[in-house]
């Protein structure tokens, strides 16, 4: 990949699909970034982008998709896709390039077989049990139209121009999230344990809506953070699972924020300078 695109009109290129998602919100949502243009394409075609000749003409990448997770199969559902040799060594150069990436809620389940992509986000929502970083982990939670509030946990491009704290209505979930790798930005007042969530495993055998047998430790109330994979600045956002959600316009404005900011001069910096000291540990 050649040099970072930090023109003005910065190309955005937003993936989606592999979950329903509202397209009309969405797209409404990107349309804020009137210094940006912006381009959907949903997976899977959306993959052949993932190398760094075919991303060269754009800034940042938008993760609202669900690759990997494949729920059409009668048993043993849903069944884990590890993503093709060519596609991880191609993602992983891409990144090592420093291309910024945004991931929006849903992205958090992407490519379960694939170890490394959680290490890429920051964190992992599980349909089935797996083992991270040498811990054993349930199968993660899920909440439908929580009603909470966001408070701002560190002042940062992209919390800029946001209230200290604002309500939305939203899905939560509780699941693994690398508390040592991520520098949160943004906290819920909810209560993240087991009784307050549902099993994603029942979920998928048809049970929605339950947890009884389940159980998950307690969990983080970080839903938004920044980190750096190699030299790529990276913001996951844990909002945006209905329409309502992404019109909420103190979401949108992270949302356009974190855009805007993992396509500056300045996040690339910080993600080249925070690899090396990484590097030198």
């Amino acid at each position: 990949m050649g040099v970072i695109n930090y023109s003005a009109n910065k190309q955005i290129l937003v993936v989606a699909r592999g979950h329903p998602y509202p397209r009309d919100a969405l797209g409404h949502l990107f349309d804020g970034l009137n210094d940006c243009c912006w381009s959907l394409v949903e997976q899977p075609a959306a993959r052949r982008f993932f190398n760094p000749e075919s991303i060269g003409d754009y800034a940042a990448i938008v993760c609202y998709d669900m690759p990997g997770v494949d729920f059409t199969g009668e048993k043993d559902a849903p069944r884990l896709i590890d993503p093709d040799e060519s596609l991880k060594i191609d993602m992983l150069a891409m990144l090592e390039a420093g291309m910024g990436m945004v991931f929006l809620h849903h992205a958090l389940a992407a490519w379960p077989a694939w170890e490394e992509y959680g290490k890429i986000v920051g964190g992992r929502f599980l349909y089935r049990p797996a083992c991270l970083n040498g811990q054993v982990w349930p199968d993660s939670g899920y909440r439908h139209e929580v009603q909470h509030t966001i408070k701002i946990k560190l002042d940062h491009p992209v919390t800029d121009g946001l209230p200290r704290s604002f309500s939305m209505v939203d899905e939560l979930y509780l699941c693994p999230i690398f508390t040592t790798e991520i520098v949160p930005i943004l906290v819920s007042d909810f209560t993240f344990s087991a009784e307050n969530f549902y099993s994603a495993k029942l979920a998928v055998e048809g049970k929605m809506h339950q947890n009884q047998g389940w159980s998950h430790p307690k969990g983080s109330n970080v839903v938004g953070w920044v980190k750096h994979y190699k030299t790529s600045p990276i913001v996951y956002l844990q909002g945006g699972d209905t329409e309502s959600a992404l019109l909420n316009p103190d979401f949108s404005q992270i949302v356009c924020n974190a855009v805007r900011w993992v396509s500056s001069r300045e996040a690339h910096d910080w993600a080249v300078t925070s690899y090396g000291n990484q590097q030198l540990k």
